[in-house]
């Protein structure tokens, strides 16, 4: 690991100010501080935001769920209320990676990370959601940019996400058995604005099934989308799945997913 300094801002402003060119958000740290051991990664100053309380906590009404960036895994798993409101979500966080991971790792994190085979962007693109940062809003299908790529700029903080609460939603995943990233995962929800299908860990970076979309418009029912193939053209391909293999998977979690929710 290269040197660094280090900072633990108490506010949002605070941490906004502090952020140079070449240093780095730190929240859960479960990407970031891995790569900067193995000096993949280099930072003169980590801004630690786990000091920030305005920034942690989840709330819930009559239309969506709002949960704060540095909200761990954990607490989103565990609480009753997203449970109540939205249980695939709630299914999604009980399911990335393992106990230790849950404990320290964030949707904030999550999301700014964009690992193409992370668990929360589903979610956020499947709900419909939006992403709130120090200076805007952002919707899902404007955030997740490309491989490890999002919409936010340099000094652009995450601060909370917003869920509409859809009609039924679900979320299956075929995991990595080593780290439980998504070789593939499928997050549907029936929502007021729609039917939504989105795609994790198949591609570079988290997509919508729209072939899918329109066939559970019209009959959301896991056999509406049997025969609905996806293009192995374009997806990922590594030692554990082929493009071929998780082109499949999309098909076999999208029906999972459905069954799910219904």
């Amino acid at each position: 690991m290269y040197s660094f300094d280090y900072e633990r801002p108490s506010g949002i402003n605070e941490a906004v100010s502090a952020i140079g060119e070449d240093d780095k958000f730190l929240a859960g740290g479960q990407t970031l501080l891995p790569t900067l051991k193995l000096r993949l990664a280099q930072a003169d100053k980590l801004v630690d935001l786990g000091g920030i309380a305005e920034l942690k906590g989840i709330s819930v009404n009559d239309s969506e769920v709002t949960i704060g960036a540095m909200t761990r895994h954990v607490d989103v798993a565990d609480s009753a209320d997203v449970k109540s409101a939205i249980p695939a979500l709630s299914f999604l966080a009980s399911h990335i990676g393992d106990a230790q991971v849950r404990n320290r790792g964030t949707i904030g994190g999550s999301i700014s990370n964009n690992d193409p085979a992370a668990d929360y962007p589903a979610a956020l693109l499947g709900l419909g959601a939006t992403v709130h940062t120090n200076k805007r809003s952002i919707s899902a299908d404007d955030f997740f940019v490309d491989l490890f790529e999002t919409a936010l700029e340099e000094d652009e903080l995450v601060t909370k996400v917003t869920f509409p609460i859809p009609e039924k939603a679900g979320y299956a995943k075929f995991p990595n058995p080593a780290s439980r990233y998504a070789l593939t995962g499928v997050f549907v929800a029936k929502t007021a604005n729609g039917v939504r299908v989105a795609v994790t860990g198949a591609g570079t970076c988290v997509f919508r099934q729209t072939d899918m979309e329109a066939a559970l418009s019209s009959n959301f029912a896991a056999d509406a989308i049997s025969g609905i193939k996806t293009e192995s053209s374009g997806l990922s391909a590594d030692i554990h799945a082929s493009a071929e293999y998780r082109a499949n998977l999309i098909s076999v979690m999208a029906a999972r997913a459905v069954k799910a929710a219904s």
